[in-house]
């Protein structure tokens, strides 16, 4: 996790930010954080990295790279606005030891804002078409030697996958589908059975419900609406909710504040469920 002591809506790169109407508050913004990171202390050992001046996305850790194991796929942002952060996240993963892959020069990768990994079978579901290229899904099954399932998104509302979709560690799936192309819609319901599937409303997607750090049985997030709480409660999640509406205002909430260090692929086979459809 990354402090938000320069946390700040400064420019504009998805429908969520508008400096001119949408201004941070940075003291609510702060407590907000804190109470995110002591929920999560509850359960996980908390890293932190230093905050850099100039750089207010940098709170959105998420986005700083792909771990799995020893290895990290470093980001590489689409937009010039988030890539002063490459440098300081790369320090970050050098620091602990970490085998770093370079992504190809033309590539785009949004790190775990856009790849997420199924917690019972050994995939890596891969977003692509706002910020993530689709192009180097390949090259990810390569490096990281899984099955990659990729989901093309269309709404700018939902510019990353974990925006919209997050594997949960019963083996569900909790999702907004309309997010995604009618194909990657068909490929995830390819996947995951329809007793595992999770589908939220709009109102739910646009409180972020889906962008929630599940640790076990419990799961973090912004806000959720009474259906969808009693339909995780019936899975047996505890349901945690804290308020994080200053981070709404740039598109980002709990999963987005967040990287798991410790990534590891699920056991299983990529066909276990019905049909595969991976790259």
């Amino acid at each position: 996790m990354c402090p938000p002591w320069h946390f700040e809506v400064t420019y504009r790169i998805n429908p969520w930010m508008d400096p001119g109407q949408r201004t941070v508050d940075r003291d609510r913004a702060k407590a907000q954080w804190t109470q995110l990171r002591a929920i999560l202390a509850q359960s996980s050992e908390i890293v932190e990295i230093d905050p850099l001046p100039g750089l207010p996305d940098m709170v959105f850790t998420a986005n700083a790279g792909l771990v799995l194991g020893g290895q990290v796929v470093l980001s590489r942002f689409r937009h010039v606005e988030r890539r002063g952060e490459e440098a300081p996240f790369r320090a970050f993963f050098r620091s602990r030891g970490a085998t770093i892959e370079a992504l190809p020069d033309e590539m785009f990768f949004e790190g775990a804002g856009d790849a997420l990994f199924d917690r019972r079978l050994p995939i890596l579901w891969a977003g692509s078409g706002l910020r993530s290229l689709l192009q180097g899904h390949e090259w990810l099954s390569l490096k990281l030697g899984c099955a990659v399932v990729s989901l093309e998104l269309v709404d700018p509302r939902f510019y990353h996958l974990d925006t919209c979709f997050c594997p949960l560690a019963d083996g569900s799936l909790l999702y907004y589908p309309a997010a995604f192309s009618p194909a990657s819609q068909e490929a995830i319901e390819t996947h995951v059975l329809p007793r595992e599937r999770i589908a939220v409303t709009l109102e739910d997607a646009l409180q972020f419900a889906c962008n929630a750090v599940n640790q076990g049985t419990r799961i973090t997030l912004h806000a959720l609406s009474s259906p969808l709480r009693k339909a995780l409660e019936s899975r047996g999640f505890e349901v945690v909710e804290t308020p994080l509406d200053e981070f709404l205002k740039a598109g980002g909430s709990a999963k987005c504040l967040t990287l798991r260090l410790d990534e590891a692929l699920a056991p299983g086979s990529p066909g276990d469920r019905t049909g595969s459809r991976s790259t």
